[in-house]
């Protein structure tokens, strides 16, 4: 009767032992979640000021430097392939493009 008593209280020991982690585990997921609900989110301001030198071309998006210069990355990132850092301004690398006309 005895070993009878034992074998079940074994066996319902580990789903105990389970269901009593996850209810630990899930009220200190709440308590997180809460926390954070609760704090303060940091807001990027809008972009509405470009750089000088950078300006929004329909279907390619924001560009930096001059893009008639055949070196031009257009790129948001990258002013140039030679001169990534610039400025554009008197560049001794500076090639317009060729334009290919197709007839």
């Amino acid at each position: 009767m005895l070993d009878t008593i034992l074998i079940f209280v074994l066996g319902l020991t580990p789903p105990i032992l389970s269901l009593w982690m996850m209810r630990r585990a899930k009220e200190r997921m709440e308590a997180r979640l809460l926390a954070v609900r609760q704090q303060s989110f940091v807001r990027v301001p809008p972009r509405n000021h470009l750089p000088p030198d950078q300006y929004y071309l329909d279907g390619v998006g924001y560009l930096i430097g001059d893009i008639t210069c055949q070196f031009n990355a257009r790129s948001a990132y990258i002013r140039c392939a030679i001169n990534p850092s610039g400025p554009c301004e008197q560049c001794c690398h500076y090639q317009p493009k060729e334009e290919i006309l197709e007839n």
